[in-house]
């Protein structure tokens, strides 16, 4: 595809070579295990490249191959991997690149499960982990050891939406030989241009924004040619594969996701500006706000906003916290993100590098596709209910 087109011409038209050449408009979905030859040459060399070529149902079948394909050109990246959860993206990519005896550094504000396995499961392996804060910028160089290996970054941060000098950490990682991943889950491909910032594996939880609809688990790796063997080496060696079905729907949330997260920044920043104005919100966790104290890094390094963000309250009790969420009707308590619904939860973000001290409670909002007048009608009743509680306390 002519390389000058915008990525919203991309998204419509990327992933559908068997498609086109069945004259269809939606690449079907591939149900398959087994893929016979014809000769015995070719059974013989079935194995040179097991994620693009048709070789066994377990590395891929043409409708994941379509997804992988539009994934990697949408991000600028040369190859994509597809796994049965975002979690299981981030272990692969991370496990391809370690040994026993390295060590890894990841930030501080690193998604909840990615902090376990590194804890848990690199730690059996032999392989340690340090965290840094998300400032950090250039300074990473000084934590870097001859036997460093990786630095895993997550821009904005989970929960707390820090967002980190990706270019900054990259380019001293780089000079010391270690390899960079990105959580891009957040911004997409469309709201944050990886491989410019000095990337190397970006990875996403296509659960969220790619899906978009709250109906799949899937995650995503994308990465340049030099990095693509031991990425595949480790995800055939661990087993990972996707279904058929999984990998349409992420296909088919492929072709919207322009249209979702524009409508999704729009309405997450609507909101977030009217809570700043609550006297009940003590901060709003949102890079996309000009009072923002990453705002200058966020609007240097994105092109947009998806509708994740959090907000700290002032203190409350917590029946009355529970009267305001609960009462919700637009709001479902649940965890992901990244569908057409709201969602609210309680977050208690771990740190080991800095203490995360909030003056009261941290909500996480994921803002839907629904109106933001319904959107804040429903959350002003909610601090109605809260106040009304809180105040016969």
């Amino acid at each position: 595809m002519k390389k000058t087109m915008t990525k919203d011409t991309m998204l419509a038209h990327l992933g559908r070579k068997v498609a086109t050449e069945n004259r269809i408009i939606n690449t079907p979905v591939f149900h398959a295990s087994t893929i016979t030859h014809k000769t015995l040459e070719s059974w013989e060399n079935r194995n040179r490249d097991l994620y693009k070529d048709m070789a066994y149902g377990r590395y891929g079948t043409p409708t994941s191959f379509a997804l992988q394909e539009a994934m990697a050109e949408i991000e600028g990246g040369d190859r994509a991997l597809l796994y049965p959860s975002g979690m299981a993206a981030i272990a692969a990519s991370i496990l391809a690149f370690v040994n026993a005896g390295d060590h890894i550094l990841v930030c501080d504000v690193v998604y909840a499960p990615t902090r376990k396995y590194c804890d848990g499961v690199l730690t059996k392996l032999g392989v340690e982990t340090t965290y840094f804060a998300p400032g950090i910028g250039a300074g990473i160089a000084e934590l870097i050891r001859p036997n460093t290996k990786l630095v895993y970054v997550e821009s904005p941060g989970t929960h707390t939406f820090e967002i980190q000098d990706i270019p900054a950490i990259a380019e001293a990682a780089h000079k010391a030989g270690c390899v960079v991943l990105h959580d891009n889950t957040w911004a997409t491909p469309l709201y944050f241009d990886s491989f410019n910032k000095g990337v190397d594996v970006s990875i996403h939880a296509a659960t969220k924004y790619v899906v978009g609809h709250s109906d799949a688990m899937l995650g995503i790796v994308v990465t340049k040619n030099e990095h693509f063997a031991p990425l595949s080496a480790v995800t055939s060696a661990m087993g990972y594969c996707v279904a058929p079905d999984d990998a349409y729907l992420g296909l088919r949330g492929l072709r919207t996701m322009s249209v979702r997260l524009k409508q999704h920044h729009k309405n997450g920043l609507a909101v977030a500006e009217w809570l700043e104005k609550r006297p009940e919100v003590s901060r709003v966790l949102h890079p996309a706000l000009p009072g923002n104290p990453h705002h200058a890094l966020w609007k240097r390094d994105f092109t947009g906003a998806s509708g994740l963000f959090g907000v700290v309250l002032k203190d409350v009790p917590k029946p009355a916290l529970a009267a305001m969420i609960e009462g919700l009707e637009l709001f479902s308590i649940g965890a992901s993100w990244g569908g057409y619904e709201s969602l609210v939860t309680t977050c208690y973000p771990p740190r080991t590098v800095e203490a995360w001290n909030p003056e009261g409670p941290l909500l996480r909002l994921h803002i839907g596709l629904e109106d933001p007048a319904d959107i804040i009608a429903d959350l002003e009743a909610g601090f109605e209910r809260m106040n009304k509680l809180k105040a016969a306390a």
